[in-house]
This record gives structure tokens, sequence and C-alpha cells, in this order.
């Protein structure tokens, strides 16, 4: 039964996902989104840990120390800031974001709406996907350029909606 949850979830956060990408002109990511959370190592630990409001991976991170889940997904899908870090060429800097490209930031948005919707259900407001960000901005190695384009867009989407903050992507960021 709980496959069957997690998979009812993740079907229905792509198909969002899916919807907000495609209302601003990123068909191929809309449709290629979040397709490894159907293989063997991410869907198998959804299955197990799923509870329906919260990431299943934080469950599994709390059981065993850390999401092999979530460390299989970052590394393959570029909409996740996590995906964008690399050694810094400075030696003393270690490991240092750079910045994501505009449509990664975009499908990003999409995904923390999506996601906002699925685990909020029917008390779903437009500030919650900044409310979200904001809670862990503080520690998210985020590069800066990426933050200049992020942040704007969730006060916009918490101020204005989805319909003017999609139309402005579509009109000013991706035209």
């Amino acid at each position: 039964m709980k496959a069957w949850e997690h998979f009812k979830t993740i079907t229905y956060h792509k198909y969002l996902v899916m919807k907000g990408c495609f209302a601003v002109g990123l068909y191929k990511q809309g449709i290629l989104h979040d397709m490894s959370k159907y293989s063997y190592t991410e869907f198998s630990v959804g299955a197990r840990y799923f509870q329906g409001d919260r990431s299943p991976n934080n469950a599994e991170r709390e059981t065993i120390g850390y999401s092999s889940a979530w460390l299989h997904h970052k590394g393959r899908n570029k909409h996740h800031y996590e995906y964008w870090i690399d050694y810094s060429m400075e030696q003393t800097k270690g490991f240092v974001p750079i910045p994501m490209p505009t449509k990664y930031i975009v499908e990003m948005l999409m995904d923390r709406i999506a996601a906002s919707k699925v685990y909020n259900k029917g008390h779903y407001k437009d500030s919650d996907p900044l409310n979200y960000y904001n809670r862990g901005r503080d520690f998210a190695p985020i590069h800066k350029d990426t933050k200049e384009i992020l942040e704007p867009l969730l006060e916009m989407l918490a101020e204005k909606g989805e319909q003017d903050t999609f139309a402005y992507i579509r009109r000013e960021l991706l035209n």
C-alpha cells in the first residue's frame, strides 16, 4: 500500500511540475522532471519511508543518518542547487556553489511550488514556497547569482501569485 501511495504522490508532484514548466515554455524539462524518482534506488526508499506529509528522504535520514535516495537524486537532477557544487580553484575554499542556468532555477521554482502543494494539500498558499526557502536559506550553499534570480521569483509568487510570476518568467527570464 505504501508503494502505491508513494507512486501516486511522486506522479502527482511530477504532473504539477510539468504543468508549471509547460506554462513557461520549458516542455522538455517538464516531461523529464524527476524521472530518477522512479528508479529502484529512489523509489524503494520512498515506498519504505512514505508518510504522505513530508519527504520520505527525511525519514530515511532520521533512521540511518543519511538519505541514499537523496544522494542519488541530487546528483542526477539539475534543478537542485546541490547539483551545482564543485571544487573551488582556490584550495582554501574547498567546495563552492556555482551559478545555476536560469532554466534550472525556474524548474527549481516549479519543484518548490509542486512540493508545497503536495505536502500542504488543500492548505497551499503562494507564500508557502518562500516560507520553506526562508527556513533553510542561511544554511543553503546557493551561489549569489542563483539567489539573485530565485529569491525575487519566490517573493513575486508570494505577492502576485502564479499567473503574474509565470508571465514574468516567460516574458523576461526565458525570452
